[in-house]
């Protein structure tokens, strides 16, 4: 049996460049971060007693005699891809809803690659996870997502993540001080608005109007670099990354008419009468979790403000995909 642990992200600059639709064209960046909240993927070979070959546990149950016939797209996708022949039974496990803005998609995807190579017996390194994620979602699945969930899943962190015209990306650690980095995590709340969504019928509605939003991408680009700045600035005020998530929120709202909803733009400024600084709703957009950006004196009254919504805190985790359980012989 293999259980692989793979992180959810919260993506704060860059969100919309990451669509090979943008960055094929003029490259892109976004800076992002996986927290400690899990994506569990349980594997193991089922043994050759039933009358189904594979079992697939998520929602629903799936059970099925070859790998074309698995509803869930991620996993005939993989299985597909591997060529399965063996029986397996797979069990996925999130501390989150799916289709809530964190990327849960793209984690489920690289922890059953991480999953059925570790049960092979083969290592795949960090780099390997995020291409064949990439594969999967974009080519064999041809979902419209972009590219930064699958990069920040296999590798964990506080990373700044390049989106190269040649298509190519890089991942480079943003590092902080220690001090404030805990500064930057007190100011942070997460809140679930009990909207869900499909995230790529959203981003297809972005991509559409990619080519009529060149000044809004190019701008939510420079606030990487920005937002990099603030954060290792020992001069410049923490505050001014909230003022600069207010911004960037803006300009997402503008990539098209599906980013928010009434109710979405409500609970945003009713966060900012209660003493937010800024935030943003996090993923495609449409729903899920928003993130905000808020002094810690501030946060009660935050609290109060949204508490129909779930408040879920949360840290920074760095280590990405893992495999947690290793036994491919099925030995306890």
């Amino acid at each position: 049996m293999i259980i692989t642990r793979t992180p959810y992200r919260i993506s704060f600059f860059g969100g919309g460049t990451d669509y090979p639709a943008w960055y094929l064209q003029h490259g892109g960046e976004v800076f992002s971060t996986t927290i400690d909240k899990y994506c569990h993927i349980t594997c193991r070979h089922l043994p050759p007693f039933f009358e189904h070959k594979h079992r697939i546990v998520y929602s629903v149950i799936e059970n099925v005699r070859h790998w074309e016939e698995i509803k869930h797209p991620a996993v005939r996708a993989v299985l597909g891809s591997v060529n399965c022949s063996k029986g397996l039974e797979i069990h996925h496990d999130g501390d989150l809803p799916a289709r809530s803005g964190l990327g849960s998609s793209s984690s489920f995807t690289v922890g059953l690659l991480h999953a059925l190579s570790a049960l092979k017996g083969s290592y795949v390194s960090k780099d390997q996870l995020a291409r064949d994620a990439l594969h999967i979602e974009q080519k064999v699945i041809g979902e419209a997502v972009g590219s930064q969930d699958q990069i920040a899943a296999a590798y964990g962190g506080l990373n700044r993540i390049e989106f190269l015209r040649s298509g190519n990306f890089t991942v480079s650690p943003v590092v902080l001080k220690k001090q404030r980095n805990k500064e930057f995590q007190r100011h942070l709340m997460l809140f679930f608005t009990g909207f869900s969504r499909i995230a790529a019928e959203v981003a297809q509605s972005k991509i559409a109007n990619l080519n009529k939003r060149d000044v809004e991408l190019k701008r939510m680009r420079q606030m990487v670099d920005e937002a990099t700045r603030i954060l290792q600035s020992s001069t410049q005020r923490i505050e001014e990354f909230g003022d600069l998530l207010h911004e960037a929120w803006r300009h997402k709202r503008g990539l098209s008419e599906k980013v928010t909803t009434p109710e979405i733009d409500q609970i945003y400024e009713s966060a900012r009468d209660a003493g937010a600084i800024g935030g943003k709703l996090l993923g495609a957009g449409g729903g899920g979790f928003m993130l905000l950006f808020v002094r810690p004196e501030a946060q009660p009254r935050v609290k109060e403000a949204l508490k129909h919504l779930i408040h879920v805190p949360f840290g920074f985790e760095e280590s990405g995909s893992r495999v947690v359980l290793y036994q491919p012989n099925g030995l306890s």
